[in-house]
């Protein structure tokens, strides 16, 4: 299978040197040059948003990935529904795949609002259970690009486990600045029952400063599609300053997380407080200005380019497209580990799997991979502290 590559690192106030080790599981070693990762320093937080001090950390996988599905077509976001069933969105068929038990696929039903166009298309999905959808057990939430600019429709989830369809959709909002690339396409629900949505700035970069407009931000809404109460200006914007952030993950404290792609230096994870601004275009990477909030980790986009991220055991897991490699962060020490290096190609999005797994997706067939017989694939690999 592949190789993967272990290290770890404390962040601290000033950069710091790596400890790499090499761990082979059967193949020939990578020849590639991991370039050095910069720490920088983490924003004090309120007392009540503090990180636990002490973690229970994933020390390695336990054995080599397994693939649960493969033959995936630009797959985007995976999907654990709370009944035991898998969705699995697909970027340019604009398809919602069903993973079955055997490992086959079915789809499910099709975003026909969704119109592909280099990064953009069928994106994030998202599920909220309420009995009171018409005839289904709950919403199916997505984000999609559509003729007009990116929208986000929900849509009722129907029958059960193995035999899933999707009902008319409903639109939430829509008005969302589309283009080519920087669309962001994140969705998930927040411990406070609200949606959050990730958008990117769709190549305008000024507009991620701009608090009247829905691009470069995190937003905040409720399950309709309205502005979350609380929220900092009063509108749907949650965060701001933000290029294409297209990962989000709460820990157990309920602080949210996020991932987010550079330009041309830094990639970014940033610890996100509402009312924030995290600097794009101003600054990319950390600035050490007060009126940025600088990422807890940065990366050079070669060894990075988040897209998915999960926390499991209030470890993160950030699945990374160029970089082709899995990293693992404590968000509280910042000591960090990079996994299966250069093994599957480019990884979209990572969640956690059954019993002790984490599942996690390549992302070879979207135009920029190199894809091999059966890609694109989901994997499964156990974790044990």
């Amino acid at each position: 299978m592949g190789r993967w590559r272990r290290r770890a690192r404390c962040a601290g106030y000033a950069a710091v040197s790596v400890c790499t080790a090499l761990v082979l599981v059967g193949c020939t070693p990578d020849a590639r040059q991991t370039p050095t990762v910069t720490a920088t320093p983490a924003r004090p937080l309120p007392s009540e948003t503090t990180p636990p001090t002490s973690v229970v950390l994933p020390v390695r996988p336990q054995g080599d990935p397994l693939v649960i599905a493969s033959d995936l077509d630009a797959p985007w976001s995976v999907l654990r529904v709370p009944d035991g069933g898998v969705l699995i969105s697909e970027r340019d068929t604009t398809d919602v795949r069903e993973l079955l038990p055997d490992g086959s696929l079915r789809t499910a039903g099709t975003v026909e609002a969704a119109e592909p166009s280099g990064e953009g298309g069928l994106l994030g999905l998202a599920f909220l259970a309420d009995a009171g959808a018409p005839g289904a057990q709950g919403w199916v939430y997505a984000y999609a690009t559509a003729a007009d600019g990116n929208q986000i429709q929900r849509m009722p989830l129907t029958g059960s486990a193995g035999g899933y369809g999707l009902g008319d959709p409903q639109l939430i909002l829509d008005g969302i600045p589309k283009a080519g690339n920087h669309n962001g396409g994140r969705v998930a629900f927040g411990p406070d029952g609200m949606l959050y949505a990730t958008v990117g700035d769709a190549g305008n970069a000024s507009s991620a400063q701009d608090l009247n407009s829905l691009s470069g931000k995190i937003l905040r809404m409720t399950p309709t599609g309205h502005a979350a109460p609380g929220n900092p200006f009063s509108n749907r914007v949650y965060s701001y300053g933000h290029r294409n952030p297209q990962g989000i993950a709460w820990d157990s404290r309920g602080q949210l997380w996020a991932s987010e792609f550079g330009q041309n230096t830094w990639d970014e994870l940033n610890r996100i407080t509402p009312g924030a601004n995290y600097g794009w275009p101003e600054v990319e990477g950390a600035a050490g200005s007060l009126a940025y909030a600088d990422p807890m980790q940065q990366w050079p986009t070669e060894v990075a380019s988040p897209s998915g991220m999960a926390i499991v055991n209030d470890t993160i897991f950030m699945a990374a497209l160029r970089g082709e490699r899995m990293w693992r962060i404590s968000p509280s020490t910042g000591e960090m580990d990079e996994w299966f290096v250069g093994s599957f190609g480019r990884l979209r999005d990572v969640v956690s799997g059954p019993a002790g797994t984490l599942w996690f997706v390549s992302n070879n067939t979207d135009g920029r991979g190199d894809p091999t017989l059966g890609d694109d694939r989901l994997y499964q690999v156990q974790v044990a502290p």
